[in-house]
């Protein structure tokens, strides 16, 4: 496993061993960035500037450099300056190549959970070596430091590098999945308007680096709220991403409304399928049972109690984050960790045939008559290649009708909110009231 800080390039002296066997990989400093005519950054290999753990094998440093480089020097734990290459004999052949995951809000305690089941092969496979790039803050950064020196000391055999840092355009590069969780909480009296614009600019800036220094196929999962229209921002500051690739974490939502049919229907949860979360990730989401199966027959046949799916099965599922608050006092941090875990895997597996799965998407050419050009929960199908299709063959009543316009009409005027920060001039700010989720206000 290697661990780095970003910056600097250059490990300390006191921590590198005359004998070290570390191969130098490139450095690319922020200075040397330069974009192409699509925006993009192409990285060139300079000969004068390169990483390395051992001093013998820095070559053709100018002066300046290394003035810059004992001022710049920061404190290092362990090997998290070291980079770490294995020689070509020592390669697993098995293993498949090194995927690159950013995750921010990575000293969070959603992250706690989740960089731990990334790190140890459960989301993308026992073969599958993993790097993480962890993206804090300046108020975080030393939290930051404590999560590395957690991954470093659990000795994932999958785990070949950690890198930690502030800036989206060094944490991002090269990144071919990015789990965006950091966002800031909801303080006493905040409006929800408030929390769009405020956190809105977060996944702006963090849009504009993925455009330029992420893979150019990068799949991006928003988890930090108001998360459908936080990728809504995030993908409109990125032009040069496919606009499909982009996701807002609806799987927690669907993960519960199956537990609660589980429940009434008295079955394992494994028995419930084909659960779709229509809409935003707010209380005007709509769990549809109309579509859902319970041990392949439609829900109606097996729950015949009809108006507790019309009006407290929809109020159980939005209620249960902050019914878990009341019994412990904390969030569902944990259970929301697996479903991103649940939600990248839905990407990387083939859906079981006639079977599908609830994830926020872009709109834009949906068969559902929804309104284009904003991120709204939908049923999705995979071949398990990262990419995915919208379901066509759903049923769509008066009822369930209904309830998607008003999400839809929740989720436009979130857009207009957030009009100022995805190129479309002013913003108009009239939400029809407060619908954020209990337990996360």
């Amino acid at each position: 496993m290697a661990v780095a800080e970003l910056n600097p390039c250059f490990a300390p002296k006191s921590l590198l061993h005359p004998s070290s066997s570390l191969s130098p990989r490139p450095c690319f400093p922020t200075h040397l960035r330069q974009p192409n005519a699509f925006g993009r950054i192409s990285y060139t290999s300079y000969p004068s500037i390169s990483c390395s753990i051992a001093t013998s094998k820095v070559k053709a440093l100018t002066v300046e450099r290394q003035k810059e480089e004992v001022n710049n020097e920061e404190d290092c734990y362990g090997i998290f300056c070291l980079t770490y290459d294995l020689k070509a004999e020592e390669e697993t052949k098995t293993w498949k190549k090194l995927i690159n995951v950013a995750v921010s809000g990575a000293a969070g305690t959603i992250s706690n959970h989740l960089l731990f089941k990334l790190a140890s092969g459960e989301v993308f496979g026992p073969d599958q070596p993993i790097a993480l790039k962890l993206l804090g803050s300046e108020r975080s950064f030393q939290a930051l430091e404590g999560v590395a020196m957690e991954l470093e000391d659990s000795l994932f055999p999958l785990l070949r590098e950690v890198s930690i840092g502030i800036d989206p355009y060094d944490v991002f590069q090269r990144v071919e999945w990015a789990v965006l969780i950091g966002a800031k909480p909801r303080g006493p009296g905040m409006e929800r308007a408030d929390l769009l614009d405020i956190n809105g600019k977060i996944f702006a800036q963090q849009g504009k680096a993925l455009n330029v220094v992420a893979s150019p196929n990068v799949k991006v999962i928003v988890v930090g709220n108001p998360c459908n229209t936080n990728a809504l921002i995030c993908l409109k500051n990125a032009p040069s991403i496919p606009a499909k690739n982009f996701h807002a974490l609806t799987r927690l939502d669907e993960n519960r409304a199956k537990c609660q049919l589980a429940l009434k229907a008295g079955v394992f949860y494994d028995k419930v399928s084909n659960m779709t979360i229509w809409g935003n990730h707010s209380t005007t989401q709509v769990p549809d049972f109309l579509n859902a199966r319970i041990d392949g027959f439609p829900v109606k046949d097996v729950i015949k109690d009809h108006k507790w799916l019309q009006e407290e099965f929809t109020e159980k599922v939005q209620k249960r984050g902050g019914a878990l608050i009341q019994k412990w006092g904390r969030s569902s941090a944990a259970s929301t960790a697996v479903s991103i875990v649940d939600a990248i895997r839905s990407l990387t597996t083939p859906t079981p045939e006639g079977d599908w799965f609830s994830s926020a998407v872009y709109t834009n050419g949906n068969p559902y008559g929804i309104a284009e050009d904003i991120v709204f929960s939908m049923p999705c199908r995979s071949k398990g290649n990262g990419d995915y299709e919208l379901v066509k063959d759903v049923i769509i009543d008066d009822y369930l009708r209904q309830r998607i316009i008003k999400s839809e009409a929740e989720l436009l005027a979130e857009k207009r909110c957030v009009a100022h920060l995805i190129g479309e001039g002013s913003s108009v700010c009239e939400l029809p009231g407060d619908t954020t989720l209990p337990g996360e206000k």
